[in-house]
């Protein structure tokens, strides 16, 4: 790529000429440190070549729309940024020495060696001139010049007087803020502060308060200021930077201020300044002004016949030996960023003097990151008497174009794709940084910008996917090739993969490959023939292996994957089973599986005993006891299987009371009460050795050596309270005697005793067995309890015979009730006719008690029809017989059905006579007492057929 013109044709060195040459390697490595300048330059044009062509340039001033340019002349020339001419002010008769513009850029400000100070309205016809009879050096406008009526403006020069001039009731007024120090060389107005300098040093005047702030002594061994001039900058309200001979200082100044009601300030109290920076510069200062957080200076270059003598006229110089000056960029620390010799027209022939540095007004807000924003770049006006170079900071395109001119082409694509500069220049900067980094061997490099460079093109990727093939470095591309948009051939892919495989450092490569590109792009049958030879070889490595297992799962071999997927140890692997219907293949990965997770593992295994015996689990486990605990597995498998089948692991119940005694103590003796599979002998053993005596007690219980079991309980564990408790289990009489036996020599356990057996023993027994002058301690209170819960046991006792005595009476009563009350025989389509009877009948209902009454209050009801042979009981002369089943029957069918069963029964006794709560006769009911029942009770008693019969 060619580098990039200049603008208007002139562009700024990088560095400065030197007179020697210098040797190549000196130049190699000052090209590798070479840094990348900051500004840029052009040589202003328009009119201004003609307007210098008869005359000299002397001050400038920037506003934020024009330019106003003073010449040797006495002229000021106001021109727009590309220098062609607005307007002309013949203002002076000698040579004009400052310009000033008011914020708004409406008026100018100009003075001149002829002594007089001038303001030209640039929109108006308006000129206002002032005489001082003595060269004036420095003028400054109000800032806010045009909207206040006071005009004001200070200006100063040779007669060291320092002029505030503002209009007046009756006309303009000079006010001399400060005289007697030399003369007044340059003066600069912001906000209300005014700064200016004289021979003495800077001084600053606050306006609004009417006072002086500070003073800032010259510094020594600086020039003279008329040799030499200093520069005055306010870089915002507060910072005012100065540049005086070779020493720069920049002062903050923190007012005290209010606003007032119409906008303006008003100063209260004092003002406090500090000198935040300053620092010596080896050559001397035409020029300075602000550069975000750091300063251009416009920097001459002393010769070394340079001395005093340099500054003794300030005419040219006819022997041409100076040098071009320069703008560096330095920060407050004095630290050099960048360094430009300009090619200023006719600089050989130059002094210090003769050249000024202006800058457009700006904030510098903007600036941050060392970029300003777009539209809001400074603008740096570079004065020599015949020749203007405007200054600005470099875009993007310019510092990609002087990349590519150093070979940076790394950093130039990524100013590139970071959206600096052209899109265009995408394809030209990138074509030229891949071919460059082909040849010096930066394949890597290369690869990651093809994305960028081949996009979608399908034929230019294939290209090179195959070139990278055959220089063998085809690893590096296979990131960045594309699977769609646009999608290569299988074989592009396959070739890709088979590269990565053959690379033991690239297996990761191919893993997150293999999982990322879709598989319907290639086919993975090849992929798989090139990596199963590596399986047993020393070059395999669990990422390949993953990958196998990837591309086995694509191919849809399952089964292949999930053994590599076992010796991997992923933990996803219990979800591939579910997914995949592996179950079988399960049963030679068992200790994988526990290492990987034994609380799934065991929950799949218990889920699939069928499949997988516990037999088999359990030879597995034992012989992984060098690879893992297996065990705490075994006991994990064990306790789950037996939760689920408690006879399923029969044969290992041994094993599990050890495997318990070791891993889960508390569960142990849920377990031997539950299991009935164990060896008790072993069992006990097992909790001798681990000395678990409640355990023992539980064995010994079962072994039927109770004796034995309650010592241990007595003499070990002390707790009389669980003795008692064993000995109620084991309804033994004998047990309670040994239990009372062994008590009696332990004064506390016979306490205790005696407040457990209320309800067990006869207290009074224990008490007589008690040998005399044995002390049991709090016995009084014991006995105390002993009768209390007697007392209250007994009492217990009492009420609830009573209470149950009256249950017993109410019952009867009830029972008694209801077998007097008599059982209502009622037909369904009576029923539905009564629901069908008008309120008439209602009223007689209520008067007269009737059937109807009596059905209602009735609990028990009875069908209108014999259950025998159907026909209704309304024929007279003929006997009814109700059960309390509400089953009704004619006494004839009634008997004629108990002969017939009876006779089949083959019981040949003779019935007896039937006894019947109620009995109807002719419709009638009537009742038999109980005399009457006892009376018959030698008879046979009837029963209803079809309740007998149902339960028969």
């Amino acid at each position: 790529m060619a580098p990039f013109p200049a603008e208007n044709g002139v562009e700024g060195d990088d560095e400065r000429e030197e007179e020697e040459e210098e040797e190549d390697e000196d130049e190699e490595e000052e090209e590798e440190e070479e840094e990348e300048p900051r500004l840029k330059y052009q040589r202003m044009g328009g009119s201004l070549p003609s307007l210098l062509a008869n005359d000299a340039a002397s001050c400038v001033a920037v506003a934020e729309r024009m330019i106003a340019l003073g010449t040797h002349a006495g002229t000021v020339h106001i021109l727009d940024f590309l220098g062609n001419q607005v307007k002309e002010f013949p203002a002076h008769t000698a040579a004009v020495n400052d310009l000033s513009f008011d914020v708004d850029g409406e008026y100018v400000g100009s003075c001149s060696d002829d002594g007089s100070v001038v303001i030209n309205s640039l929109f108006t016809d308006e000129k206002m001139k002032f005489d001082y009879h003595r060269p004036m050096k420095a003028i400054s406008l109000d800032p806010d010049y045009t909207r206040k009526m006071s005009r004001r403006f200070v200006a100063g020069g040779l007669a060291g007087h320092l002029y505030l001039n503002s209009k007046k009731w009756l006309g303009y007024r000079d006010q001399v803020l400060h005289s007697g120090e030399g003369p007044i060389h340059v003066v600069k107005w912001r906000t209300s502060l005014i700064a200016w300098a004289n021979d003495a040093g800077v001084k600053v005047y606050d306006a609004a308060n009417d006072q002086r702030i500070t003073f800032i002594e010259r510094p020594r061994g600086s020039p003279r200021p008329e040799l030499l001039l200093p520069h005055l900058v306010w870089q915002d309200d507060t910072l005012l930077v100065i540049g005086w001979g070779t020493y720069v200082k920049i002062a903050s100044i923190k007012t005290n201020q209010s606003n007032v009601a119409n906008g303006t300030y008003r100063h209260v109290g004092m003002n406090q300044v500090d000198i935040v920076a300053s620092f010596q510069t080896s050559y001397y200062i035409s020029g300075i002004a602000p550069f975000g957080d750091c300063l251009v200076v416009l920097a001459y270059i002393p010769g070394e016949e340079d001395g005093e003598k340099e500054f003794s006229t300030t005419l040219p110089s006819r022997q041409g030996n100076a040098q071009r000056p320069e703008v560096r960029i330095v920060t407050w620390n004095n630290d050099e960023l960048t360094t430009d010799a300009l090619p200023v027209l006719g600089f050989e022939h130059y002094k210090a003097k003769d050249y000024s540095l202006a800058h457009a007004p700006f904030s510098g807000s903007s600036y941050a990151g060392g970029q300003w924003a777009a539209g809001d770049e400074p603008l740096y006006y570079i004065v020599s008497p015949k020749d203007v170079v405007i200054a600005k900071p470099r875009d993007a395109e310019d510092h990609i174009a002087w990349l590519l001119e150093h070979g940076w082409h790394e950093k130039a694509l990524a100013a590139v794709e970071a959206g600096q500069g052209r899109s265009e220049l995408l394809d030209e900067v990138g074509s030229r940084y891949l071919d460059h980094l082909i040849v010096e061997r930066k394949y890597a490099e290369a690869a990651s910008l093809c994305p960028k460079l081949l996009r979608g093109s399908a034929s230019a990727w294939e290209r090179w996917v195959f070139h990278f093939a055959h220089l063998r470095q085809l690893p590096v591309l296979v990131p960045y090739m594309p699977t769609e948009n646009p999608r290569l051939r299988d074989t592009a892919y396959e070739v890709a993969l088979v590269a990565l495989a053959t690379n033991p450092s690239f297996h990761k490569y191919l893993l997150s490959t293999v999982k990322s590109w879709p598989p319907v792009i290639y086919s993975a049958l090849p992929v798989i023939s090139a990596i199963e030879p590596q399986l047993n070889s020393s070059s395999m490595t669990d990422a390949l292996k993953e990958a196998l297992a990837e591309l086995y799962v694509i191919d849809g071999q399952y089964e292949k994957a999930f053994s590599l997927y076992a010796d991997l140890m992923k933990p996803y692997i219990f979800d591939f089973i579910e997914k995949h219907n592996l179950h079988d293949a399960i049963r030679e990965k068992v200790v994988q599986l526990m290492l990987l997770d034994c609380k799934r593992a065991v929950s799949l295994l218990i889920q699939n005993k069928d499949l997988i015996t516990p037999s088999e689990v359990v030879t597995q486990l034992l012989n992984a006891r060098d690879k893992c605990d297996s065990r705490y597995f075994l006991h994990l498998y064990l306790h789950a299987l037996f939760e689920v089948n408690p006879h399923a692991g029969k044969d290992f119940h041994d094993m599990q009371v050890e495997l318990y005694a070791d891993y889960d103590l508390k569960m142990l003796l849920p377990f031997l009460r539950s299991s009935q599979h164990y060896t008790l002998e072993k069992a006990y053993e097992i909790c001798v050795k681990r000395d678990l005596l409640r355990e023992q007690v539980f064995i010994l219980g079962r072994m039927g050596n109770t004796k034995h079991a309650l010592a241990v309980i007595i003499n070990k564990l002390g707790d009389i309270e669980e003795a008692v408790e064993f000995v109620n289990m084991q309804h033994d009489d004998e047990l309670w005697e040994e239990l009372i036996k062994q008590c009696l020599n332990k004064p506390e356990m016979v306490g205790v005793l005696l407040e457990h057996t209320v309800g067990n023993l006869d207290p009074l027994y224990i008490v007589n067995m008690v040998p005399n002058g044995l002390e049991i301690p709090r016995l009084r209170d014991r006995l105390v309890k002993i009768i209390t819960d007697y007392r209250t046991e007994t009492s217990l006792r009492h009420g609830c015979n009573d209470i149950l005595k009256a249950d017993i009476v109410n019952l009867l009563v009830k029972y008694y009730k209801e077998a007097r009350r008599a059982v209502c025989l009622t037909n369904e389509e009576d029923d539905a006719r009564a629901k069908r009877v008008g309120s008439r009948a209602s009223q007689a209902t209520e008067k007269v008690p009737s059937v109807r009454t009596m059905e209602v209050k009735s609990k028990t009801r009875g069908g209108t029809r014999c259950c025998m042979c159907f026909d209704p009981f309304s024929i007279q002369n003929v006997s009814v017989i109700v059960f309390f089943c509400c089953h009704a029957y004619h006494m004839d069918c009634l008997k004629d059905s108990m002969q017939t069963v009876n006779g089949k029964k083959g019981a040949g006794a003779t019935h007896r006579e039937p006894i019947s709560e109620y009995e109807y006769d002719n419709g009638v009911e009537y009742e038999n007492d109980d005399d009457d029942d006892e009376a018959q009770s030698g008879a046979p008693r009837m029963r209803c057929i079809l309740c007998t019969t149902a339960a028969s």
